[in-house]
């Protein structure tokens, strides 16, 4: 028999599966379960970039593309950084084009981290970021925030963990699975010690379009002295509702661009052609689109958070991304307790916070990009546990 262990990467073995993914596996085996744990909007694609990629397929647009994308999309792409958020990107050196925000999150770590080198890693947060980290032979480190705080990083927080073996903080805001956001000043104050400790960032804005403060997003990118400090990582996933066309993208200095496009020619070669010519339509005539699932969701997240704290499940309130992070720690229950008795005994799947990170244990995680009928079933049967648990104890 073949001793498989001899020939497997010891690093990836030692990387634990997706914390998320076990309760998906138990509701996969029930009917009529009522899931809020992913994080997949509810929308179909809107119907003008879903028709562009039929046109694109229906007259053959079908090869390859430049290993950086379509040089069309990428304009695209640093207009509309320039335009939402008043920086400038070059198209042809700055911008790549990759499978999916995941992919750009991939690449941008390996193409920085060597072995040995601390990473700082907001937490809680998604669940990739140290897995890759680790396997890139990189030192994965946390940045606990505290519900208290609203899950925002702080300058003395960052300060305190910062060594001389420290290369990059990966900021991801707006958060997944807190729904925290980090406005302009608190940005600033957490530029300072990066451009004092000669840092890299990897900010992963994924969800800037699902902010619902007054002031809107604030890329770290546009302060002073950031742009080239950063490398931003975005996407059509979240906010065109495109999560299986598979199309994300990449901003940075073009010396990172360049080894994180080696890397993305080697192992993937080029994003989908079809994703590429619909993309390019989504960021001309897509701002209707966002500004009315931003608004659904909005009234869902005030719904549900509203929900929550009256079940007596203390909810800080989210101001971005589709989650909330309610804590259910006085129930007596671990995360994992709670989300596996719920999803059995009431056939309602939610994620455990310790998915995202030790700091997160004592909440759970529940999206909100489904329809409030179903936020509205999962709340009363969500209540009904809680009750039992009550009247049990």
């Amino acid at each position: 028999m073949i001793d498989y262990d001899k020939f497997l990467n010891k690093k990836l073995t030692q990387v634990k599966p997706s914390g998320i993914r076990k309760f998906f596996a138990i509701a996969e085996e029930m009917d009529d379960v009522i899931s809020l744990g992913v994080g997949e909007p509810d929308f179909k694609t809107p119907w003008h970039i879903r028709q562009k990629g039929i046109e694109n397929l229906e007259v053959g647009k079908t090869r390859y593309t430049s290993n950086s994308g379509l040089i069309e999309l990428r304009k695209e792409i640093a207009s509309y950084y320039k335009r939402k958020f008043n920086i400038d990107y070059d198209a042809k050196s700055e911008v790549l084009v990759t499978v999916g925000g995941s992919e750009g999150i991939d690449m941008a770590i390996r193409s920085v981290i060597e072995p040995g080198d601390e990473v700082l890693i907001v937490e809680p947060s998604f669940v990739c970021y140290k897995p890759i980290v680790e396997v890139s032979g990189g030192v994965a480190v946390p940045l606990v925030t505290k519900q208290d705080n609203e899950f925002k990083l702080t300058a003395e927080e960052l300060e305190s963990a910062i060594s001389d073996k420290t290369k990059l903080l990966v900021l991801p805001y707006p958060n997944n699975p807190t729904g925290a956001i980090m406005n302009k000043k608190e940005l600033e104050e957490i530029a300072t010690v990066i451009i004092e400790n000669d840092l890299l960032v990897l900010s992963d804005e994924i969800y800037s379009e699902l902010t619902y403060s007054p002031e809107g997003h604030t890329s770290i990118a546009s302060l002073d002295g950031m742009k080239e400090r950063c490398i931003v990582i975005n996407g059509f996933s979240k906010t065109y509702s495109m999560t299986g066309w598979r199309l994300g993208y990449a901003l940075a200095p073009a010396p990172i661009i360049l080894q994180m496009t080696k890397l993305h020619q080697f192992a993937i070669m080029s994003a989908p052609t079809t994703s590429q010519e619909a993309a390019i339509d989504a960021l001309r005539n897509g701002d209707r689109d966002i500004a009315k699932m931003k608004n659904e969701y909005d009234m869902r997240r005030r719904f549900i958070v509203d929900g929550f704290n009256k079940l007596g499940l203390e909810c800080f309130e989210p101001m971005g991304a589709f989650y909330c992070f309610p804590c259910i720690k006085s129930t007596g229950l671990t995360s994992e307790e709670f989300c596996e008795k719920l999803i059995r005994s009431k056939k309602v799947a939610v994620v455990p916070g310790n998915a995202f990170g030790d700091s997160g244990e004592g909440f759970i995680r529940v999206s909100y990009c489904y329809s409030i009928k179903n936020i509205k079933a999962a709340l009363e049967a969500i209540g009904e546990f809680v009750n039992e648990i009550k009247s049990n104890s």
